[in-house]
C-alpha cells in the first residue's frame, strides 16, 4: 500500500525486453538505500518486486499484462519515473491510499499555466471516467492528485510547482501517457450501488 508522496525520481538505466515482459534497471540512490531483493516499490505508481540491488540502482520485472495496461512499455532509458515506498503503520498517510494497481493509461490533452500552477487536462476512457469525481483523488504516474474539474470523458488536475520539480509531471505536454489508478473508495462504492441495482431488479416483479 502506498500514498501517493513521492520521494524520489529515479532514471530508467535498462531495458531488457523479451517475450515474456522485460526487466528494467533504474539509478535511484535514495530509494535504494531501503531495498532489497524482494522488496515493493511503486514506479510511477505502478507497484513492481525489485529483483536485485546494485549500489545506487535496482531491477524489477514488468510481466507483459504490466507492459499492455501501463505506460511503462513505452518508457525508453534516460526517462524519469516516480518512485515511491511503502507506507508503514506508524506513517502519517500525507496522500490517499493507493494501491500501485494501475487502472488504466489517461492522455494529457492540454497543459495550460495559471498563476503558479499548471492546469493539466487528462482524457480517460469512459469506464475509468465513472470512477473520478471532483475534489475527488486520483492517483497519476503515482502521485496522489486532488481533481479540480471533470467532463464525460476528461478530468484536471492542478499542479503546484512544488509537484512539477519533485515529480516527472512537471515534463508532461499535450499527448502524454500517464498512468492512473483510482480511488480505492470510489471503485467500491460504484461496485456497491451496482450490487444494489441488480438486487433491486431481480426483486422487481
Amino acid at each position: 500500500m502506498f500514498t501517493g508522496i513521492i520521494r524520489e525520481t529515479g532514471v530508467l538505466r535498462g531495458i531488457d525486453a523479451g517475450d515474456d515482459g522485460a526487466r528494467v534497471r533504474i539509478e535511484a540512490p535514495r530509494t535504494c538505500d531501503h531495498l532489497a531483493a524482494g522488496s515493493s516499490v511503486a514506479v510511477d505508481g505502478v507497484c513492481l518486486t525489485v529483483t536485485g540491488r546494485d549500489g545506487s540502482s535496482f531491477t524489477a520485472d514488468a510481466v507483459p499484462e504490466t507492459l499492455r495496461r501501463t505506460r511503462l512499455g513505452g518508457c525508453g532509458v534516460g526517462d524519469r519515473v516516480n518512485l515511491e515506498l511503502p507506507v508503514r503503520a506508524n506513517q502519517f498517510l500525507d496522500g490517499h491510499l493507493v494501491q500501485g494497481h494501475v487502472d488504466g493509461v489517461g492522455t494529457v490533452e492540454s497543459v495550460a499555466a495559471d498563476g503558479s500552477q499548471r492546469t493539466v487536462t487528462v482524457r480517460v476512457e469512459p469506464a475509468l471516467a465513472r470512477y473520478v469525481a471532483e475534489k475527488g483523488s486520483v492517483a497519476m504516474n503515482g502521485v496522489s492528485l486532488t481533481v479540480t474539474a471533470v467532463a464525460p470523458d476528461t478530468f484536471s488536475v492542478a499542479l503546484i510547482p512544488f509537484t512539477c520539480e519533485e515529480t516527472n509531471l512537471g515534463e508532461l505536454v499535450s499527448g502524454s501517457q500517464v498512468n492512473l489508478e483510482v480511488d480505492v473508495v470510489a471503485r467500491y462504492a460504484a461496485r456497491w450501488a451496482e450490487s444494489a441495482s441488480w438486487s433491486e431488479a431481480r426483486r422487481a416483479p
